[in-house]
């Protein structure tokens, strides 16, 4: 019985240090690709307008597969990120430049339409969104 709290502190510390190195984080550290543009979509999987916005994004990744980049993180299972993005209501969806510069940022659904009128607006050709793989 006297090794139970200590066994508990000892948990606990190994967890702290784990979770400090990023062990059991996602590596969100290159999430912008040099000279490419970039959206990030930050949201949530059990969220309701999020889960509207998945299949969106899906199709804007193939669409634009070599042309921009276009990352999902779930702020709910990665707490952290929504800071580092000052991010105050999900879904959120932030573009940055080739030099890794926000240029605009939505919050809120965002249709296919607007994403790509965005991403024109960018210097991103727009793709062929009626091909058979997208």
């Amino acid at each position: 019985m006297k090794w139970k709290p200590f066994r508990s502190f000892i948990f606990a510390f190994v967890w702290i240090i784990l979770l400090s190195t990023g062990l059991f984080a996602n590596d969100f550290s290159t999430i912008l690709a040099k000279g490419m543009v970039t959206i990030v979509d930050l949201g949530a999987k059990k969220c309701i307008p999020c889960k509207m916005m998945a299949p969106i994004m899906e199709k804007m990744e193939k669409a634009y597969k070599g042309k921009a980049h276009i990352v999902f993180i779930d702020v709910w299972e990665n707490r952290e990120q929504a800071p580092r993005f000052k991010i105050r209501a999900i879904p959120s969806q932030l573009f940055f430049n080739e030099k890794g510069e926000e240029v605009y940022r939505h919050v809120g659904f965002m249709d296919e339409k607007s994403i790509v009128s965005q991403m024109t607006k960018m210097g991103v050709k727009k793709p062929d969104l009626k091909t058979k793989d997208n």
